[in-house]
């Protein structure tokens, strides 16, 4: 029964493959610039009308666990996942309680239940595979978007996707009816390659609606109540997980919200930008709650912030299974600093070719990421270089290799050079020089 209602919220648009497997749909794009779980899975509150939030939580999870690989990665053209993207789907970092993920997650739970006790339901365990729809339409980004770009986005076909953030389960978790609610759950974007890029991270989203008698109370207009009440409950986020710091509010551009804001604080002597938020576009809360009503919502980077607050140096390290790295963390301890256990010096090994017009760079660090996994430390452009009398351009990247673990030899380094300039070649239709 659970199954059979966590599908019917999909909608048609998914595959079936897909759909058979309960999937719901479900950040913060980089559009500017462009109580605790009852379960591991679960949401701690049941939706006021409709099927309960936890049974679609359950549901979405138990998809997750049984989800396989050939519905992920399909022979559809359109399909452009990797095995090493697979293989992240359904580790849930942020549902380990003594991961620094995990840690972060609890600290602001501890926040909201502080702040509003029984307010806020929460859901960590909705499924990652999302319809299209939910991704982009339904949170209004527009259909010329970078961000729905094969280039951007993890496809399984043209309608179903890997979530680029958790806003994609918002407008589905408003049609429940549920007025409060912290999403948190990996997502999923094919980008660079370096210390704090990573294909599959976590983020939060949250989300509160007001009704006209909260604001009228207050004597004010409907969204400078829903401001105010936004950026008093951030201000305090922010010092419960950094201190007393120095904040600022930046104006910022999201497509699902308006007026749009970035929160950044004063830490370690720079300006960190902490999360982006605003007033909900009404238009999505009328569709999917009802009108008359007022709601904020914010989304916030859980790698990003825990970097931060750990001294964390490189995003790798989130998903290492390496002792000396989890050891050093402890559910609800928010001061510890990580200390460097790694010694072992980089590799690095250059590539260059004439580019195609199947190159991307997004493109060439999927590549890399396929051959070489967690061993690719960074890709960086080194030199660029258009022929005056053909107009081809020429690239050359560095691939910087290093384990945080062990020393690699010139060996296993080469036959990894070798085979992702192969591969390039091949996948990509460059030619090497």
């Amino acid at each position: 029964m659970a199954a059979r209602l966590a599908l019917a919220a999909v909608g048609p648009r998914c595959s079936v493959a897909v759909r058979q497997l309960a999937t719901q749909r479900g950040l913060w794009l980089r559009l500017g610039q462009c109580a605790a779980a009852a379960s591991a899975a679960g949401a701690v509150r049941p939706a006021r009308r409709g099927f309960s939030s936890s049974t679609v939580a359950q549901a979405a999870a138990a998809a997750t666990a049984t989800l396989s690989r050939d519905e992920v990665i399909t022979s559809h053209p359109y399909n452009n996942v990797t095995d090493s993207i697979f293989q992240k789907i359904g580790v849930n970092l942020h549902q380990q309680p003594s991961h620094p993920l995990g840690i972060l997650k609890g600290a602001i739970y501890d926040y909201f239940d502080a702040q509003h006790p029984g307010t806020f339901t929460k859901f960590d365990g909705l499924a990652p595979v999302v319809a299209a729809k939910a991704n982009f339409d339904e949170i209004l980004i527009p259909a010329d978007h970078v961000s729905r770009s094969p280039n951007d986005t993890y496809y399984v076909d043209p309608d179903t996707v890997l979530r680029c953030h958790t806003s994609a389960h918002q407008a589905e978790i408003l049609r429940q009816g549920v007025r409060a609610f912290l999403v948190t759950g990996d997502v999923y974007r094919r980008d660079s390659i370096d210390a704090t890029h990573y294909p599959v991270f976590h983020q939060m989203e949250g989300v509160r609606v007001f009704n006209p008698d909260e604001w009228q109370a207050a004597g004010m207009e409907p969204t400078q109540f829903a401001e105010a009440e936004l950026k008093r409950t951030l201000e305090g986020l922010a010092q419960h997980l950094f201190g007393a710091v120095e904040m600022r509010w930046v104006d910022a551009y999201f497509p699902f919200t308006d007026p749009s804001y970035e929160l950044e604080i004063f830490f370690n002597g720079e300006w960190l930008e902490v999360l982006g938020c605003g007033v909900m576009q009404q238009p999505i809360l009328d569709k999917n709650l009802g009108p008359g009503q007022k709601a904020w919502a914010f989304g916030l980077g859980l790698e990003r912030l825990a970097m931060v607050l750990f001294d964390i140096p490189d995003i790798r390290l989130f998903w290492t299974a390496d002792q000396r790295f989890l050891k050093q963390f402890k559910a609800g301890d928010l001061t510890t600093k990580f200390k460097s256990y790694s010694k072992y010096p980089p590799c690095y090994k250059d590539v260059a070719f004439w580019i195609s017009d199947a190159f991307t760079e997004n493109n060439l660090c999927e590549i890399v990421r396929s051959v070489a996994g967690d061993l690719a430390e960074e890709v960086k452009l080194i030199d660029n270089f258009t022929h005056p009398k053909t107009g081809r351009t020429s690239n050359c990247y560095r691939i910087a290799y290093r384990s945080m673990d062990r020393s690699l030899t010139d060996e296993e380094i080469n036959a990894l050079q070798e085979e992702v300039r192969s591969t390039i070649a091949d996948k990509l239709k460059v030619e090497l020089r």
